[in-house]
């Protein structure tokens, strides 16, 4: 008996033997045509030598049966700008790989541009191809590059960048105490994660109306486009004097500009004119014991403050606009205000201790101003009680609790709160655009006498050509078909 169990075990094992030897059955007609979730993959604008983010696609089988690819190629092969990683298959051509019936399998794409000098935006093209019972297809791959200056934790001369190309910043630049940066207009400096310009001496950043100066974030793709906490910012250490930005655009940083450093003794000074500051992680100005004078600027979507002016100092804003409507990219509620003034600033230690900064608060002065957001109050004042506590708002709408005492004409000339005085700003959230819709609040209400010193506004249009100055950053120009 045991002898005949042997055979048929024996018999058995050659049956399975044979079958596992036989080819699985793969769709065999030379028609057979995949499916893609694109015809084409393409890469925005990006740096030349710095990698793209990953893209991907689907390549999907119709059919009831499985499909087998012969060749899936990059036909630029190895000296491709492109890489492939196909169905977890890294390599840029790949062999015999099965799509069950049904069924789909995921192509990754990234790019790398190579540096060529040009200054103008390369354009970088290749295509895979899929090889399938001898029928071909074909997905392509483009992408756009830009060839750039490239600054990597560089202790700066005095010197001049120009708009001839992009300049990119790694880690940081820093001008030393001795030293000017002098940025040209038209001019756009991108920073890599965590970099930073950091000065000590003096930032003239002197842009103009059609050839505005841009700090940026690295990435380029449009998913990237507000993203906040991208980069550091600019920090003008106290003792740095004499900084000049106009027609500037910071944005997607952590604080987009230090105004002076706790650390450090004397004061930091810049005129910040013409300008937007928007998609802080945590503020948009953060001045400490310094003096700002600016002008015609948008402070806007900040996780935290759009401006903080703490341990003192001297601040005059003129037609400004701080909109604060931040909440789009995280679900954390901002429960700070827009907008601190205060003579103090109190820091913990290491050690769990509290140390107290102390300054004099000489002049806070917001003239035609909008102060606004999606928080009740968007205004915080801390005063020690000890040091000079002098602030105005002159021509201001708050967004501020209706018990907020401004009878106080030392403090509160023609300012106006609560619902009935909504700027309403045109998009203030997807769009993120502050100028002022047909019905705000803002309209006319501004004083003429401010108006005169800052006769154009941020868009260069006249404030001083119809009933009256608008408040904010912006004058609405009525059209005629609006009369």
């Amino acid at each position: 008996m045991y002898k005949y169990l042997l055979q048929i075990l024996a018999v058995a094992a050659i049956f399975i033997s044979l079958f596992s030897c036989e080819d699985e059955s793969y769709l065999s007609s030379t028609n057979a045509q995949l499916q893609f979730s694109v015809d084409t993959i393409t890469f925005d604008t990006i740096f030349t030598t710095i990698g793209s983010t990953t893209q991907r696609f689907t390549v999907r089988n119709p059919y009831d049966e499985d499909v087998l690819i012969s060749r899936v190629r990059l036909v630029g092969g190895d000296i491709s700008n492109f890489r492939l990683n196909v169905n977890g298959i890294v390599g840029n051509e790949v062999y015999e790989l099965e799509v069950p019936a049904k069924d789909s399998i995921y192509i990754f794409v990234e790019v790398t541009i190579d540096p060529t000098g040009q200054n103008s935006p390369m354009v970088v093209q290749d295509s895979i191809e899929f090889t399938t019972n001898t029928n071909f297809q074909t997905v392509n791959l483009i992408a756009y590059g830009q060839d750039f200056k490239l600054i990597k934790g560089e202790v700066l001369e005095t010197t001049t960048w120009t708009a001839e190309k992009p300049y990119l910043v790694y880690d940081y630049a820093y001008v030393d105490s001795t030293s000017t940066l002098t940025i040209e207009p038209g001019t756009k400096v991108y920073f890599h994660k965590d970099a930073g310009l950091y000065v000590r001496g003096t930032l003239i950043a002197e842009g103009d109306f059609q050839n505005q100066i841009h700090f940026l974030a690295d990435r380029l793709e449009p998913s990237y486009a507000n993203i906040p906490d991208q980069w550091n910012g600019v920090v003008l250490y106290s003792g740095s004097h004499d900084n000049v930005l106009n027609f500037v655009t910071i944005k997607n940083a952590n604080i987009g500009l230090q105004v002076g450093t706790i650390e450090n003794d004397g004061f930091a000074n810049v005129e910040l004119s013409n300008s937007k500051i928007e998609n802080m992680a945590y503020a948009g100005v953060f001045a400490m014991k310094s003096k700002i004078y600016g002008y015609n600027n948008v402070i806007a979507n900040c996780g935290y403050y759009a401006a903080a002016l703490l341990v003192g100092g001297e601040y005059e804003f003129y037609h400004t606009t701080i909109a604060n409507y931040w909440g789009n990219y995280s679900s954390k509620v901002r429960s700070s205000a827009s907008l601190v003034l205060s003579n103090v600033l109190v820091v913990e230690g290491s050690d769990g201790s509290k140390i107290s900064f102390n300054g004099d608060l000489t002049k806070a002065t917001f003239t035609n101003s909008i102060i606004y957001g999606n928080v009740e109050n968007e205004l915080e004042l801390g005063n020690n009680g000890e040091n000079v506590f002098n602030y105005l708002f002159d021509h201001c709408i708050l967004q501020v609790p209706d018990t907020l005492n401004t009878s106080n004409k030392d403090h509160y000339v023609n300012v106006w709160k609560g619902p009935d005085y909504n700027p309403r700003f045109v998009d203030p959230y997807e769009h993120f655009n502050y100028a002022l819709d047909t019905l705000s609040a803002a309209i006319n209400v501004g004083n003429t006498e401010y108006s005169k010193l800052f006769p154009i506004d941020l868009l260069n249009k006249s404030r001083i050509g119809d009933d009256g100055p608008d408040l904010g950053a912006y004058e609405r120009i009525v059209k005629q078909d609006e009369n």
